[in-house]
């Protein structure tokens, strides 16, 4: 395989597939609707514009570019998925970005083949908000199954919480924010909480991986060889930063005197959420040590102009909790 066609490719997770799979010695194209900046207007890298919710489109970029791989990082609802893996039936390889939110159910952790994921009703399907988008991701799960066993050469990465470079989803900024700019953080629960993540270069890694290895009709999960607490996070970004803050913990009752749910927090679960990734590993995948992940995450936005002050709840609301746990 020497050709690779990313759908996406310009802002995250595409971003850094492309990177990898030209450091892998791939051709690459992508293909967008050319609504984002392109950090790669000025390499070797083709660009192929197009909507890939029009049919047509999607298949006029097969046609031109005619890829043995296919990476599909924006198939946000089944029927992209099913009309993809039609248009590239004769591709070498076929890999859909899922999510860990397609589990169903709530298990520790979460593994590939046996951990039930989410049902997803017609109407669930063809909805855009957040609530449905665990259960579109897995009928897009089944939509590769379903044509690997046509024949297609499909196969789905499912990634948990993703971070790093270029992250425009704030999950990350949000704590990095508060680090940098408090001495005191508030975090909710008792700092134990997890909910695995996954570095941006990885995920990456693991969709090039399972290309080129990967059994068609699998799935595969993608996290942090090493899951960190929300404590942890932290800890982790006040290291990175060189500062010394204190992380002060506030359970629902405390959190209601700031009028703050703790779902409002990025990053907060109440039940752990943690996934298998040993299957992954069979191909030979390992992960970034988290150190350095962190490291290059809070750098880049250091060198942005991104303000994680607009994720979470308000500070004004964080400092009416703080003040009521300092009369306790």
């Amino acid at each position: 395989m020497t050709q690779a066609l990313v759908v996406g490719g310009t802002r995250f997770v595409g971003r850094h597939t492309v990177t990898e799979l030209r450091d892998h010695g791939y051709d690459v194209t992508i293909f967008n609707r050319g609504d984002h900046e392109n950090p790669f207007a000025d390499t070797d890298v083709e660009h192929v514009q197009g909507d890939r919710t029009d049919d047509g489109d999607l298949a006029a970029a097969a046609r031109a570019v005619d890829p043995d791989l296919v990476i599909d990082c924006v198939a946000y609802h089944p029927r992209e998925v099913r009309t993809a893996t039609r248009i590239f039936d004769d591709a070498a390889a076929y890999v859909y970005v899922s999510s860990g939110a397609a589990y169903g159910e709530e298990a520790i952790p979460k593994r590939e083949g046996e951990t039930a994921l989410c049902e997803c009703t017609d109407e669930q399907a063809t909805d855009d908000s957040t609530a449905s988008y665990g259960p579109r991701k897995a009928e897009g799960d089944r939509a590769v199954f379903d044509a690997a066993a046509e024949g297609c050469n499909a196969m789905s990465v499912r990634p948990c919480n993703i971070y790093g470079p270029h992250d425009y989803t704030g999950r990350v900024d949000y704590w990095i924010e508060r680090v940098s700019e408090h001495d005191r953080v508030l975090v909710p629960g008792d700092g134990t909480n997890v909910w695995h993540r996954v570095y941006v270069e990885d995920v990456a890694r693991a969709l090039r991986i399972v290309a080129e290895d990967g059994e068609p009709g699998e799935a595969y999960n993608v996290g942090d060889r090493r899951a960190t607490t929300l404590d942890e996070l932290v800890e982790g970004v006040a290291t990175v930063l060189g500062e010394s803050v204190e992380i002060v913990h506030a359970g629902p009752r405390e959190l209601a005197t700031g009028e703050i749910d703790p779902g409002e927090f990025p990053l907060y679960r109440d039940y752990p959420h943690l996934v298998s990734t040993a299957k992954l590993a069979g191909l030979g995948w390992d992960s970034t040590p988290h150190e350095a992940a962190l490291a290059a995450t809070v750098d880049q936005y250091l060198e942005s102009d991104r303000d994680g002050s607009e994720y979470g709840p308000a500070r004004a609301d964080e400092e009416r909790v703080l003040g009521v746990l300092d009369t306790l």
